[in-house]
């Protein structure tokens, strides 16, 4: 490591000792780290970080390993380590419990986690129900679009990338599009542990947690007003839809709704707008790739799916524990360990990809990277976030001739936490 105004920045690991995924600055490493752990340590193994007390956590980079948890649920279930506290107590009394509470009354097991996901989130944002809001994206985007195409430059991140998916769910939730700088300032609190929190859990300090707490309190009350607005006028979108489903049988209580549209709010937001700008990333990066697309439109899917692939959102998350002693590659693994699944180094393991640094829009199973997770938790909102960045990448072919870097204007900087977002992106372009 280098001092740099009394803080720690990390350099380019070259060997086992200095990959470091989780430090200030690690982030423009992490390709180079995963291609150590690749050959070195698989299963890197970190101290006394597990789930229970004791216990370590482990780091799972290779491919097979990672599919091979996250299809397992009853030897590797889901972990949430909770809220601090004060926190906590926020939550139950000033809002409508932990963010993570209707988890246990709504899908408690895999069953039900089944369930919930075909009864309560495909209609909306799953494979099936998202091309229903083709022309909302489109018109969207569109939009957008039209806000900067005669200057000839942007800042990508704020002209698009992330305003699209805001105006995208918000609108399926029915919340007004007026509100949306104080949802968007809602939105960064949601991600505020995975961008400023600590070690790989992701750890705010208790005076973080208490101030995290009471503002996302603020936004569960939000909902909750939209939702008595829709009980007395209904619309079609999806709180109204909550609020009239019959779910096993029964109605959905306030709290359950609300912990529904919390995480449709944040499961919408962050993910695709640092997949849109790795996207546009590419497309000023390789200017072949973007003639290619714009002479055969059927290669845009496979261009997005390889995007995905190297470039994953969300690069990492420890959300699983072990249940019961067991191995993985003839590693012992604990009861009580805690599984960090780098599913961004998944996605570049040599052993399911040739040439897995290489961006090709041959590659075969295209769709099988982890960026979505695996299995019967993965993400529900893929299907959603696959259209809007289809579509995306569509118009910005239509509307583009030619695309490249501002010149001297990137630093190509990400911050901090376990997603691989850019700060911004300026490019310049020519018009078609």
């Amino acid at each position: 490591m280098t001092q740099i105004a009394g803080a720690q920045v990390l350099t380019c690991p070259v060997n086992l000792d200095d990959v470091d995924l989780f430090s200030p600055g690690a982030q423009e490493y992490w390709f180079d780290a995963y291609k150590i752990l690749h050959e070195k340590a698989p299963i890197h193994r970190i101290p006394g970080e597990g789930a229970a007390p004791g216990a370590d956590a482990f780091i799972l980079s290779k491919y097979d390993d990672i599919a091979m948890v996250v299809r397992d649920p009853d030897l590797f279930p889901f972990y949430n380590p909770g809220e601090e506290t004060q926190a906590e107590e926020i939550f139950n009394q000033q809002g409508f419990g932990a963010v993570n509470s209707t988890t246990q009354t709504m899908r408690p097991d895999i069953e039900q986690h089944k369930q919930h996901r075909i009864q309560i989130t495909d209609p909306w944002v799953g494979s099936t129900g998202a091309p229903r809001h083709t022309a909302m994206i489109t018109q969207a985007a569109t939009g957008l679009i039209d806000g900067w195409i005669e200057k000839g430059q942007v800042e990508f991140v704020k002209g698009f990338a992330a305003p699209l998916p805001q105006i995208v769910i918000e609108t399926i939730l029915g919340f007004p599009l007026d509100d949306i700088p104080q949802l968007r300032a809602w939105e960064e609190e949601q991600v505020r542990r995975f961008v400023y929190g600590s070690t790989h859990k992701n750890l705010l300090s208790p005076e973080e947690e208490v101030d995290n707490a009471k503002s996302l309190v603020q936004f569960q009350q939000y909902i909750k007003q939209r939702l008595d607005e829709k009980r007395a006028c209904p619309v079609d979108d999806m709180v109204t839809f909550l609020s009239q489903v019959t779910y096993q049988g029964r109605q959905l209580d306030d709290a359950e709704i609300v912990g529904v549209a919390y995480g449709m709010h944040i499961g919408g937001n962050e993910t695709t707008q640092y997949a849109l700008t790795a996207e546009a990333y590419v497309l000023a990066q390789r200017p072949d790739i973007f003639q290619e697309l714009k002479a055969d439109r059927s290669k845009v899917r496979f261009f997005v799916e390889e995007a995905l692939r190297l470039y994953a959102p969300t690069q990492g998350l420890s959300t699983r524990r072990v249940a019961r002693d067991t191995e993985i590659r003839g590693l012992p693994i604990p009861k009580g360990s805690l599984l960090h699944l780098r599913y961004g180094a998944g996605n570049r393991d040599p052993e399911e990809y040739a040439e897995p640094t290489e961006f090709r829009l041959d590659r075969p199973h295209a769709g099988r990277h982890l960026t979505f997770s695996q299995g019967p938790r993965a993400c529900p909102g893929s299907g959603l976030s696959r259209l809007e960045q289809n579509i995306a990448v569509n118009l910005l072919l239509d509307r583009l001739d030619e695309v490249h870097f501002t010149p001297g204007k990137n630093d190509f900087t990400h911050q901090p936490g376990i997603m691989l977002g850019m700060w911004n992106l300026f490019l310049d372009f020519t018009p078609a």
